[in-house]
């Protein structure tokens, strides 16, 4: 090659490189710009987050993953077993360890001698429930409500709930409001929030205000259910309950279709009726792709003890232990459930029974008994010396039988969890 041609040729090639530095120099650039811009969004300390604030429910966390031990097996019945004793493990809480749980409840902080009543663990007949675990549940749950729809024994599950998760949260990372008809609970740091709505009824009705109600006034408007339905729009897992109100007569004052027109109906048909209207709001509010809703079976009582101790006249004041073989106790309405599993059963929108009355019906010995609230106030020493007229034998101690009802929640939360890798 010749000289004059070589040189032409180097000249060209200068030329090349130059006019293609400066694009490589602004890849470098970018390149390194963009690597110090996810440098410092992974930082806590980022300054972008400083100036913008971070997103929400923002965290460099690997995604929960549950695995077939922390599920149930299919088709396992997990309401049909029985109550074992269980001291190791058992109470999952302390009154002492949750700040959360009001008066009512607190049996033992109120006189109560005994605490067998903490340590009865229910097992499954064919099948265990997974080991509960706090940090599992708020991971599930991250970023998202979860909501208990009921009456004062749905209350308790609620607290139940909150003190089953809420010692796994350091202090001033959760917080707890109560907004009426609303008690909120919320863990910050996974942008959970752990709710409670007032609404014995689950219709409208004049018993809905939070604490001026009472049960011997009842009148409720069958039909209506959007004043409520509005809080519970949106909400990720919605737990629904509502007996006991129903049933303090058989028969109850109530309104269908016209506002001012009160009629007297059969308690039996205007649940039906209350429940139809409630099915109906499902139907046409319920995203089934994004949203949860669980139905609790009711709540038993055990009201008079000649159900399980045959000739006595008393009631669950003074018991110790749980029922021991077959029992189905009469405050327990076979009707009430038959129309619930009917209702359930033609619901397009679908709804995860929680059959919970038959595991409870065996625990005569955890009521609250004297040992709780009446009217708001800690009984008095007159009255706690009449259990037969004072003692109540509807609510539920804590820690006691509703955490179990959160177990089997819990569990069925698990079992619904879809893995995504």
């Amino acid at each position: 090659m010749h000289q004059s041609q070589m040189m032409k040729q180097h000249s060209w090639l200068d030329c090349r490189i130059q006019s293609l530095f400066p694009v490589a120099l602004v890849s470098v650039l970018i390149v390194g710009t963009v690597r110090l811009v996810l440098d410092d969004l992974k930082s806590n300390h980022s300054q972008i987050f400083q100036m913008y604030g971070k997103p929400e429910g923002f965290k460099h966390r690997k995604p929960v993953f549950v695995s077939e031990k922390d599920r149930f097996e299919s088709g396992c019945n997990v309401f049909e077993g029985s109550w074992v004793w269980d001291n190791v493990t058992y109470p999952l809480y302390t009154e002492e360890s949750c700040p959360y749980l009001v008066k009512q409840t607190t049996c033992r902080r109120n006189g109560r001698p005994d605490s067998f009543y903490q340590n009865w663990r229910w097992q499954p007949n064919d099948c265990k429930l997974p080991r509960f675990d706090p940090l599992k549940l708020l991971d599930i749950l991250r970023g998202k409500r979860l909501m208990f729809i009921g009456d004062s024994v749905q209350r308790g599950q609620f607290e139940s709930m909150v003190c089953m998760v809420q010692s796994v949260i350091p202090e001033g990372k959760k917080s707890f409001h109560r907004i009426p008809p609303m008690k909120i609970f919320k863990a910050e740091e996974y942008n959970v929030s752990i709710e409670y709505y007032w609404a014995p009824f689950i219709v409208e009705s004049i018993s809905d205000h939070a604490t001026k109600h009472t049960v011997l006034k009842r009148l409720v408007n069958l039909d209506s259910i959007a004043k409520h339905g509005k809080s519970w729009e949106g909400v990720d897992v919605l737990v629904f309950e509502s007996y006991v109100w129903w049933m303090y007569k058989p028969t109850i004052n109530a309104t269908y279709g016209s506002p001012d027109n009160i009629e007297e109906y059969n308690v039996t048909a205007a649940y039906k009726l209350a429940l139809e209207a409630w099915a109906n709001w499902l139907q046409s509010n319920i995203n089934p792709l994004t949203q949860q809703v669980f139905f609790m079976s009711m709540s038993p009582t055990h009201l008079w003890s000649w159900e399980w101790k045959p000739g006595s006249n008393e009631n669950c004041f003074n018991e110790s232990y749980p029922i021991q073989g077959s029992y189905w106790g009469t405050g327990s309405s076979l009707t009430i459930m038959e129309i619930i599993q009917n209702i359930l059963q033609e619901l397009k929108t679908n709804v995860t029974l929680l059959n919970i009355t038959q595991l409870s019906e065996y625990r005569k010995d955890a009521h609250t008994t004297i040992y709780g609230e009446r009217k708001g106030k800690l009984l008095t020493k007159e009255q706690r010396s009449d259990p037969k007229t004072f003692a109540d034998c509807i609510h539920w101690c804590l820690p006691g039988v509703p955490d179990t009802w959160n177990h089997i929640l819990y569990a069925h939360l698990l079992q619904n969890h879809r893995n995504f890798l």
